[in-house]
């Protein structure tokens, strides 16, 4: 390979990045094209951390044969378990904890192999190893994400040449760039999704970031609390609050999200949510649907934790339908991504009906209004009742007790 083609496939590289290629695109492209240079690459892998409530890291894999695999590895937590073992069995944790920057393994038969994947590529006809780390500056670093991984494998009888490396050594810099752009892309909407919801999320990264931007929408309003649970956290042991917070939590939301909602805001135990939809009936729909299957996913989590030996509790619901404005509100540099109007008001005030009614469920007039055939028949009266700061008494609904 020659500085010309080396120059070539870094402009690639680097176009490719600038025009939002995904990860995997640009690992296998930047391989074919080094391997059509000349290169006597068999296989390739890059690995770079992410920021995700879920995944530590993504690998990306190439190679040259017709050998099916996933071009792409989300791993989870490295620091703990087997995981843990694994990576600091790896020749990339002994680069990094002995600061270097690379590392070249023959793989000949007498030669020595200290890491164990190194034992299966050589077993696998592999020849030899060279690994190289990317640090990123303090400034460029995110989370976890502070340093970029590569490590590439060639089965040509004589190992890598030296004007192989040399070229990797040039060329791998404009890959990790280009992949960590796509990464920070990727973060970038992991973040606003896990903090903002999925549409509210998708709605702030393409712009709408202004204060004052929001649009009149009508949706079903849904607002939920745990039941007694501040003579929970008065009674409980400490460290039992948060895992009991978070499991009732999980519960509602992906209720919520597996029916089509989106969650606004989780304040403290209570959750916010709204179901949009230009068919009035199908939002109703949607939300009796999340209900349902909160009720489900409630008991069994009531029966794991009561054999845990662990505090239990329930959920108390609020819907609502109404409309409200949805979009930014704060000051010039905070906002959050909200709804607000008396509709949002009212569902709050409707929730917290469950507790003077003895139902779990309370629906508002409206609610019941908008809900279709068969869901209606399922819905009973609880009576007329003022609700604290709203001007008029109304009619409350709950779920049919003898279906629940």
């Amino acid at each position: 390979m020659n500085d010309i083609d080396i120059e070539q496939i870094a402009a690639w590289v680097v176009h490719r990045g600038l025009t939002g290629a995904s990860e995997t695109d640009l690992m296998d492209g930047f391989c074919a094209r080094c391997s059509a240079a000349g290169l006597e690459l068999s296989r390739g892998l890059a690995i770079i951390d992410t920021l995700h409530p879920t995944y530590e890291g993504r690998a990306f894999r190439w190679r040259n044969d017709d050998v099916e695999e996933s071009a792409l590895i989300e791993f989870g937590p490295t620091n703990e378990g087997e995981a843990a073992e694994n990576w600091q069995k790896s020749a990339f944790y002994h680069i990094l904890t002995t600061g270097a920057d690379e590392m070249r393994c023959p793989l000949g038969p007498t030669d020595p192999v200290n890491f164990s994947q190194l034992q299966m590529l050589r077993e696998q006809g592999q020849t030899e190893y060279f690994a190289l780390i990317q640090r990123f500056a303090d400034k460029g670093t995110i989370g976890e994400m502070d340093c970029f991984y590569s490590s590439w494998t060639t089965a040509h009888p004589d190992g890598f040449r030296e004007s192989t490396l040399a070229a990797l050594r040039r060329l791998t810099p404009s890959l990790a760039l280009a992949i960590k752009c796509a990464s920070l892309t990727r973060i970038a909407g992991t973040l606003v999704e896990v903090y903002l919801g999925q549409d509210a999320g998708q709605r702030v990264l393409s712009g709408r970031i202004s204060r004052g931007v929001a649009e009149r929408i009508s949706a079903v309003l849904w607002f939920s609390d745990l039941r007694g649970y501040t003579a929970i956290t008065d009674t409980a042991p400490p460290d039992e609050v948060i895992p009991l917070l978070n499991d009732y939590a999980d519960a509602v939301i992906t209720s919520i999200r597996e029916a089509g909602g989106e969650v606004l805001k989780l304040i403290g135990d209570g959750t916010l949510a709204i179901f949009k939809s230009d068919d009035r009936a199908e939002a109703c729909r949607a939300a009796l649907r999340a209900e349902a299957a909160l009720r489900e996913r409630q008991r069994a989590l009531n029966a794991q934790r009561m054999d845990q030996n662990r505090p239990v509790t329930s959920v108390y619901l609020g819907l609502h339908i109404g409309d409200v404005f949805y979009g930014n509100i704060g000051s010039h540099d905070r906002l959050d991504f909200t709804v607000i109007g008396p509709a949002v008001n009212e569902v709050n005030r409707i929730a917290s009906m469950c507790r003077s009614v003895d139902r779990p469920v309370v629906l508002s007039s409206e609610f019941v209004t908008a809900t279709p055939d068969p869901e209606r028949r399922n819905l009973v009266s609880v009576g007329r009742y003022a609700l604290r700061g709203v001007g008029r008494a109304q009619e409350l609904f709950t779920i049919d007790p003898a279906l629940l």
